[in-house]
């Protein structure tokens, strides 16, 4: 990783994101009562009403995937929920930190397995676009390494309203963007730095090849099925849409190679009853006004794993605490704060720092995990010469400490 630590990739961000002392969606919340003004006839919940007396009642999964994602009245469709103004605060937003180390990561697989001469980074769920911008700064730092490399950027997002901030975060819009409503492809731009960038609704859509694949804050909005137990009344929560997902990216990387990285707050098999909203940074009823609250539930990472079905090896969960750290942090955290001499800097940089490691805020809620080739853990990289020696794999990044240089 020294080569890494040499290319200057350590320079400060002009813009450093302030830690928003706000709630973020990493505690649990039971549905239960309100005041009944808070109760207000949304057009979802008409548009709920119609189809329930119409067919009949719906399950949790169908609700909740009506009040996200409906194309005429979802959450996430016309609206930007995220940061102080909105509902949650994620951590790319909290501070430029995070993004960059998951840079680093993905140049650190990149040269782990042979520097291919192309491959894709695939965002699923890229809110403001903000982690895929820092991505790319580091990506940009580190050009002598990766002069060689056609990169190509492909976003997969629903929302109208987050596509037209991202295209803004990522294009400033020097390039006009290429629009097509009816294609799988329904925008194309390039990116400040030269790299094509593409969005599409569905991953099924995304050009299979060597790809690089995040998920970050994705699979805890996906709808799940709720069933309780009879005899116990325990409830149990089912996601089928991340179990698609998790074998598509399975079969991709298995296919082609590249990996999958997953962030997001949840469990391993552990937990049951997680469905909850937010609103307002605050913690909100489920069932009241649906279509102005987020409802998320934790991601079990052990259904993850399982519907892998040995295509591929998995790593972790690993806290993002013991993630962080190992990926460095606490060097990027010095160099940044040499180069910083305003105090109100200083501050936003140990407050953002704080949000992401504290055990008792995200350091220990939220959790990585990722999808590798098995040849990764186990040697056996396909772009090696027959005639050349076997290497032994070098360690994940993140997975295991890093030695700095």
């Amino acid at each position: 990783m020294n080569v890494l630590a040499k290319a200057g990739i350590w320079s400060l961000c002009a813009a450093a994101r302030a830690a928003i002392p706000c709630l973020w969606k990493g505690k649990y919340f039971s549905s239960g009562k309100e005041p009944g003004e808070n109760n207000t006839v949304t057009p979802m919940l008409r548009h709920l009403m119609y189809k329930i007396k119409s067919t009949g009642p719906i399950t949790v999964a169908e609700y909740m995937k009506e009040v996200l994602t409906n194309p005429a009245k979802g959450y996430y469709v016309y609206r930007d929920m995220l940061g102080e103004e909105g509902d949650f605060i994620t951590s790319p937003e909290i501070s430029q930190i995070f993004g960059e180390l998951l840079g680093i990561w993905f140049v650190s697989e990149w040269m782990a397995t042979g520097q291919s001469a192309a491959f894709q980074l695939v965002e699923l769920g890229p809110g403001r676009g903000t982690l895929a911008g820092d991505i790319l700064r580091v990506f940009s730092q580190l050009g002598s390494v990766l002069k060689n490399c056609d990169i190509s950027i492909h976003l997969v997002e629903v929302s109208q309203k987050l596509s037209e901030i991202q295209a803004l975060t990522l294009t400033e819009e020097k390039v006009p963007l290429e629009r097509s409503d009816g294609s799988p492809v329904y925008m194309k731009g390039v990116t400040k730095s030269g790299i094509p960038v593409s969005w599409y609704r569905d991953l099924q859509d995304v050009p299979k090849g060597y790809s690089f694949y995040l998920a970050h804050e994705f699979f805890d909005v996906l709808p799940v099925h709720k069933f309780q137990r009879n005899e116990t009344r325990d409830h149990v929560e089912v996601c089928p849409d991340a179990g698609v997902i998790i074998q598509e990216l399975s079969q991709r990387i298995a296919l082609t190679g590249g990996a999958a990285l997953v962030a997001d707050y949840g469990h391993d098999g552990t937990k049951t009853d997680t469905f909850r909203g937010f609103c307002g940074h605050k913690l909100h009823d489920v069932l009241i006004a649906p279509g102005t609250a987020d409802l998320t539930a934790d991601v079990d990472f052990s259904y993850l794993r399982r519907m892998a079905q040995g295509r591929v090896a998995s790593l972790g969960p690993i806290t993002q605490q013991a993630f962080l750290k190992n990926m460095g942090i606490d060097v990027r955290l010095k160099v940044l704060l040499g180069k910083s001499a305003e105090p109100s800097l200083r501050q936003q940089l140990l407050e953002g720092y704080d949000m992401l490691m504290n055990p008792k805020k995200m350091g220990e809620r939220f959790n990585f995990f990722a999808l590798l080739p098995h040849q990764r853990l186990h040697g056996g990289n396909p772009q090696v010469n027959a005639h050349q020696s076997k290497p032994s794999p070098s360690p994940v990044a993140g997975f295991s400490e890093l030695v700095w240089q």
